[in-house]
């Protein structure tokens, strides 16, 4: 009993001088660069709250959600913000022109060095014809480069409502169903109307990136290439349209020209389906991962990943405009040039 004692003794006197020690390198540590040890005790501050103070678990739809409950379902989330862009742009363009100065300053300087950027960019894709093709590829940027960032706003697709609406219509009308439980099939009966309660509500958010909407990435690219084809048509007229169907030529020739024209078709109709799923899957997914770290670890942590789609949605926003630059040069090109050329 005494030798246990002793032991005891001893190790508290071991633990109390490493403590001793330990806290005077601290001190010593902090007097030497107090400025250094404040940003290292408050990096492992956050990180420690992280595993205390959990951000909610991410909410992930890949469709927009009606945002009034009962009302239409064509008034979304995504619908929403897409208004609160418009007005930024607006109020934007009349804060910069309404006291144009010939030296400019301010937002003015601002905007007139990222038109003059673009346009820069534009004469480098379409030459002498920028000046017809510029505002709409402006116009693409500057809306798909806010539209993006409206995601990395804190509060945009976490701050919203719950609704019960949903659960209980699908206890009303859900039939029993077969599920798949530990190997075997089971017959899985729907919530009861009465039992469907907050637990299964829906969390509806009142904003939404309108880039990480579909329908909102597929109406950019549906009007982009409709605008495509008018170029095209104003540049050539009837002719241009021999490339789809060209008929020119004998014998096996012909039928290569022909399926040609199909192929131009095709190309034509799968350039939207790459506009589209090319900018909502860029803005989706670095949404759910910025989501997904966060529930993981609340700070610190998610920072490089909101810095990388800070990068990602100015790319993206420029990838889209000088395609639509590439597009509409390419639709002013004769085919019978092309074939000259080469």
């Amino acid at each position: 009993m005494e030798s246990n004692q002793n032991f005891l003794q001893s190790l508290g006197a071991s633990l109390g001088r490493l403590a001793q020690r330990l806290w005077a390198g601290i001190d010593a540590y902090i007097k030497a660069d107090t400025r250094r040890a404040a940003i290292i005790g408050g990096i492992i501050v956050l990180l420690v709250l992280s595993f205390i103070i959990r951000a909610p678990q991410p909410h992930v739809s890949l469709k927009a959600e009606p945002i009034l409950a009962g009302g239409p379902s064509w008034f979304t989330n995504s619908l929403l913000t897409t208004f609160v862009v418009d007005i930024i742009l607006l109020l934007v363009a009349f804060l910069a022109t309404r006291n144009m100065k010939l030296v400019p300053s301010g937002l003015q300087n601002v905007m007139e060095a990222i038109i003059e950027y673009l346009y820069g960019l534009a004469e480098s894709v379409a030459g002498r014809a920028a000046a017809t093709y510029f505002p709409w590829a402006a116009t693409i940027f500057l809306f798909v480069l806010v539209s993006n960032y409206t995601g990395l706003i804190p509060g945009v697709g976490s701050i919203g409502y719950y609704h019960n609406e949903a659960a209980v219509e699908h206890a009303v009308n859900a039939d029993s169903q077969l599920a798949m439980a530990g190997g075997k099939l089971i017959l899985a009966k729907p919530i009861a109307a009465e039992e469907a309660t907050a637990e299964h509500a829906e969390f509806v958010p009142f904003f939404r990136a309108p880039s990480a909407d579909l329908n909102v990435t597929f109406a950019l690219a549906i009007a982009t290439m409709v605008m495509v084809q008018v170029h095209g048509v104003r540049a050539l007229g009837g002719k241009y349209f021999k490339k789809f169907w060209n008929t020119s030529g004998h014998g096996f020739m012909k039928g290569i020209n022909i399926f040609v024209g199909i192929l131009e078709l095709v190309s034509e109709l799968s350039r939207i389906l790459s506009f589209a799923f090319r900018l909502f899957g860029n803005i989706f997914a670095g949404e759910v991962v910025l989501a997904t770290m966060a529930f993981l670890i609340t700070f610190l942590v998610p920072i490089p990943f909101y810095l990388l789609e800070v990068l990602v949605g100015a790319v993206q926003a420029l990838v889209f405009a000088m395609l639509s630059l590439v597009f509409f040069s390419m639709a002013t090109i004769s085919h019978e040039h092309s074939e000259e050329h080469h």
